[in-house]
């Protein structure tokens, strides 16, 4: 017997959340989160009452090296996740929550 044609297998698929450009985007942050430093990173800075870390907490806390950390930082950073402040001889982290919200959302 042959298959009907005008029969389908499947009922349509509901219009999709993310365009293109947003998947894309996404897919590039989340590998910037695929580094457990990293997220250990965004752990320790949203765990602060103040929201914000001094990089140079970061270094002993990690138990990584300076240069490391600092690295891990500017990834984030270059990512659009955190944001910094210069306080003298200091640069303080802090995250982007709507960032952090936008990644929530395509999750959900």
């Amino acid at each position: 017997m042959k298959p009907n044609p005008s029969i389908t297998c499947c009922p349509p698929l509901l219009e999709g959340r993310l365009t293109s450009n947003e998947a894309s985007y996404l897919a590039t942050t989340f590998r910037v989160l695929g580094e457990p430093a990293r997220l250990q990173i965004l752990s320790l800075i949203a765990a602060q009452p103040s929201q914000e870390v001094c990089a140079c907490e970061l270094v002993e806390t990690l138990g990584l090296a300076q240069p490391t950390v600092s690295h891990h930082l500017k990834v984030l950073y270059e990512a659009g996740l955190l944001t910094k402040e210069r306080r003298g001889t200091w640069i303080y982290y802090r995250i982007l929550p709507e960032k952090l919200a936008m990644l929530r959302n395509a999750l959900s």
